[in-house]
């Protein structure tokens, strides 16, 4: 049986993909976040876990001597805008210097496969974490080699994340208060954990025959008062918060002359253009693409639900 080390494995990605592959793989999660990984070990009992900052060398390439994984997932990231637009060496520390750390272990390791976890957000990057994200897509691209297969899977907005927006409106409805919108106009590409948890399985089976890309799927758009006004009708727009834009894209126009369609799933791979007549991408972003019915919607607010509950659960019991 392979064995999967998971940075960050204690996050929403990270032990979505634990859970959907549970007997498939023996999984290790790396995180410094006590609480999480002893929640996460009490829910997965056969997983390993070991405690850690991706930005400690040392340590991250110890552990990954150890473990000696054949497959890695850099899932450990910095991941809200507005606190990297407030902390931009901390965000650098652990989203480049961090990415770079775990490049190198992997290297050393003989690690089958690297897979980087992205953002629309690194795409057409305006913001602090966006331009380190960008950063962390091209220093997995340029790792790639034989030794190693590198390659990055890129989401939108995972809908039940810790810290994202539905769990959050959803504890705020729970204490009678407000819901903050940022603004009206703001649209968002969004898919539940179970879609990030397939995509990332679907990236990984692809990069065992070579890496050097980057993944990614279409995905719906989702209107950001729409979805709020589903959760409550208290709603407050607050205007938008530093690094913050209306809309997401997650394929640019510029990188549609190296996108392909295979499967149904964007490829990615800055080193093999198409000539002009096979270009099929055009700019897809969360203004372009196809928006979720109201009943889907409320299907992602429904599973975020149930997420929080389970959450809060076992909060109490441990």
């Amino acid at each position: 049986m392979e064995t999967v080390f998971i940075t960050g494995g204690s996050g929403t990605v990270g032990s979505a993909f634990i859970e959907a592959n549970y007997h498939a793989y023996k999984f290790v999660s790396y995180s410094r976040n006590e609480k999480m990984q002893v929640a996460l070990k009490r829910k997965f009992p056969d997983i390993d876990i070991e405690l850690g900052s991706v930005e400690d060398c040392i340590a991250l390439k110890r552990a990954i001597q150890r473990v000696r994984p054949d497959i890695v997932i850099h899932a450990a990231a910095l991941k809200h805008v507005d606190t990297a637009e407030r902390s931009p060496i901390a965000a650098s520390k652990v989203n480049i210097v961090g990415t770079m750390n775990v490049v190198e272990a992997c290297v050393e390791s003989d690690v089958k496969v690297a897979l980087a976890i992205s953002t629309d957000k690194a795409c057409m990057a305006d913001s602090c974490y966006g331009y380190t994200k960008a950063l962390t897509e091209r220093i997995f691209l340029e790792a790639d080699c034989q030794r190693t297969a590198f390659a990055v899977c890129r989401f939108g907005n995972v809908a039940h994340s810790h810290g994202s927006v539905i769990p959050f409106w959803l504890s705020l409805k729970a204490e009678g208060k407000a819901l903050p919108l940022t603004s009206k106009k703001m649209n968002r590409l969004m898919f539940s954990r179970f879609d990030a948890a397939a995509l990332v399985s679907r990236a990984v089976d692809k990069a065992r025959r070579g890496g050097g890309f980057v993944l990614s799927t279409p995905m719906k758009s989702v209107n950001m008062e729409t979805l709020a006004g589903l959760i409550s009708a208290n709603v407050e727009e607050i205007g938008l918060r530093p690094g913050e834009k209306f809309d997401e894209i997650l394929i640019s126009s510029e990188e549609s002359r190296f996108t392909r369609i295979e499967d149904g799933l964007f490829v990615i791979d800055y080193q093999d253009p198409l000539v002009e007549e096979e270009v099929c991408v055009s700019e897809y972003s969360s203004l372009t693409a196809e928006f979720m019915t109201e009943s889907e919607l409320r299907q992602l607010i429904d599973d975020a639900d149930s997420t929080l509950s389970a959450s809060l659960l076992r909060s109490k019991l441990y």
